[in-house]
């Protein structure tokens, strides 16, 4: 029995060696594969900046991060290195998001990323002060941060053809030299309070959402000289509309207008109309040119077509009054002699009642025979 034992604590102590000795070879192969990995990564780091130094160019006293249709899902941590960068180019790239280190790149002036697969925005971007212009068309962001409205010196923000944003933070209503902004191809339904709190917003494209109205408040928008509202939903406009004094080109085709509001008449900045392919109510056909040259520059729904339209409106109007004008005097006429009024006992004007001799009739042999 004594042997048994010494045998079976040997046994155990060999076991306890094999196992410490596979546990210390399981720990060095793991070691040595995450050095592995790790000398690959900074390999491919070593490379991916390589390749990425190729693409910085210089123009017009910018340096440029300019990449064209070459595969870049990811940006390595090594563009850290490239910090002096001012612009960011990268086109059809297949990009899957902004790295959230974007907010380093204190000197980036321009960070155009426009038709890859990004799908949000890092808050990072909030720290970019000097960034003056954003270009996100073309991909699949659906949210807008509201870290968004810290970029203060932003000029230029483009969000098209995003499809799924329907709302912007208020925060982006502190972008005050915010001039030029496209939101065009999105899932708006009202004009974002945010907008109509910019300042300095001179051309705004909302085309291609399913805004239904127009807020009373656009009029606030006094900077605005371009406004592109194609292809909507838009079924009326508001009189503020008439008093953006710098709107100088309105395109409002393909909506639901059934009229044109006679207040746009006293427009005197804009230049440039559209409402081709609204369901009007009037049908109005402009005058045959004078001439060939007047013909090419007659746009068949433009500022020619809004004046026309307003004039018959107008007229059309006029008539349908006139009626009941005439009705009115009519009514009156019934009712009184040189627009006095008759007793209601009193018979019609004229006639003498034959019971009272002050009113007998005169005798006709008095009356002067030259009448």
């Amino acid at each position: 029995m004594a042997g048994d034992g010494v045998c079976a604590g040997a046994v155990h102590a060999v076991k306890e060696v094999w196992e410490r000795r596979i546990q210390t070879l399981t720990e060095d192969l793991k070691r040595e594969k995450e050095f592995k990995q790790k000398l690959v990564r900074i390999w491919e780091e070593r490379v991916s900046l390589t390749r990425l130094k190729e693409k910085v160019t210089r123009e017009n006293g910018r340096v440029i991060l300019k990449i064209e249709q070459e595969e870049w899902k990811t940006l390595p941590s090594s563009l850290l290195k490239l910090n002096q960068l001012q612009e960011w180019q990268l086109h059809r790239t297949g990009l899957l998001k902004i790295p959230e280190f974007v907010g380093r790149f204190q000197n980036l002036l321009v960070l155009d990323l426009s038709r890859n697969t990004i799908s949000e925005i890092p808050r990072g971007i909030g720290l970019l002060t000097r960034l003056q212009e954003l270009i996100l068309s073309y991909n699949k962001i659906k949210t807008v941060p509201k870290e968004l409205g810290s970029c203060a010196g932003l000029e230029k923000l483009e969000l098209a053809v995003n499809r799924d944003i329907c709302e912007l933070p208020q925060e982006l209503s502190r972008l005050t030299k915010l001039t030029h902004l496209d939101l065009s191809m999105n899932s708006f339904t009202a004009v974002p309070p945010a907008v109509l709190s910019m300042p300095a917003l001179e051309w705004l494209d909302l085309g291609s959402n399913q805004l239904q109205q127009l807020p009373d408040a656009i009029e606030r928008m006094q900077s605005l000289h371009t406004l592109w509202l194609q292809r909507n939903e838009i079924a009326c406009l508001p009189e503020s509309i008439s008093r953006l004094q710098s709107l100088g080109t309105l395109v409002l085709s393909n909506n639901r207008l059934q009229d044109i509001p006679a207040c746009m008449g006293e427009m005197p900045g804009l230049r440039f109309v559209n409402f081709r392919d609204n369901p009007l109510r009037l049908d109005v056909t402009l005058p045959p040119a004078a001439s060939a040259e007047e013909e090419g520059e007659q746009e068949l729904f433009g500022l020619q077509f809004m004046r026309a339209y307003i004039q018959e409106a107008r007229r059309q109007a006029g008539a349908r009054l006139a009626p009941d004008a005439e009705g009115e005097e009519g009514r009156e006429t019934n009712g009184s002699i040189d627009g006095s009024e008759t007793h209601p006992s009193a018979g019609p004007a004229g006639s003498a009642d034959p019971a009272s001799p002050d009113l007998a009739p005169a005798d006709p042999s008095s009356a002067d025979p030259d009448g």
